[in-house]
């Protein structure tokens, strides 16, 4: 099937899902507080879509994910494939896997309510007033047994080197005393690269790596914990 053809069809039924689905759902969960209702739906569509794209994921160290304590899973970011990837790579944790997410996204009509609804936190990174109390409020999920995914490059990278990691989740960790888990992802850039609406059936790999315990640090110590994790993924991109 053509990468063309392929990705119209991708599209199109990802659409129609959320456009189908997705009102009546949000509407049923904000109704009854059917909080996991949303994350079985969301759950259904992320499969879909992956499917019909023909992007296949094999996933390596799963024995690493934490599913007795809440813990910030740090992913690299080359491709808008890598977010829906790694929301299937930790369904386990469902419904008690939050996102820290780019305040931008909120401009996406149906999803920006579900997300509210699931407990996802927007972060204005350029905004000092709004990131500090989000960090505090997601700070308190972890607290309540609520694990954090983020992608701390904060863009996607053009070209797969890793970029630099923003200390945003890394606070998150050290004010929760959460530890972070190390996620690298390789593949997802050859199924669509940034700045092109193109998807193409390819194999993406996801190593999931030890975590990086935060217990007894302060603030004080965000750099070092901040370049630690950032030597890890870089190691499990490969």
């Amino acid at each position: 099937m053509l990468p063309a053809f392929r990705s119209a069809i991708t599209y199109l039924t990802i659409a129609l899902y959320v456009l189908l689905v997705g009102p009546p759902f949000v509407l049923i969960a904000l109704v009854f507080g059917q909080r996991a209702l949303l994350y079985r739906v969301g759950h259904l569509g992320v499969r879909l879509g992956l499917f019909v794209s023909g992007i296949r994921v094999q996933v390596d160290g799963v024995e690493h994910i934490e599913r007795h304590r809440a813990a910030v899973y740090a992913v690299n970011h080359t491709s808008n494939v890598e977010p829906p990837i790694i929301f299937d790579t930790l369904h386990e944790l469902f419904p008690r896997l939050r996102i820290l997410y780019k305040a931008e996204l909120r401009k996406l009509p149906v999803l920006v309510r579900a997300f509210d609804l699931a407990g996802f936190i927007p972060l204005e990174r350029a905004n000092p007033e709004q990131s500090l109390p989000a960090i505090d409020r997601a700070a308190d999920a972890i607290k309540d047994g609520n694990s954090f995914l983020i992608f701390p490059e904060g863009t996607r990278s053009r070209t797969g080197e890793l970029l630099p990691f923003k200390k945003g989740g890394f606070i998150l960790a050290i004010k929760a005393q959460a530890p972070v888990v190390p996620i690298g992802i390789s593949g997802a850039r050859r199924a669509m690269r940034k700045g092109s609406l193109l998807i193409h059936p390819v194999t993406v790999h996801v190593r999931i790596g030890e975590p990086v315990e935060t217990a007894g640090l302060t603030l004080a110590d965000r750099d070092t914990l901040v370049a630690s994790v950032r030597e890890r993924v870089s190691t499990l991109i490969g």
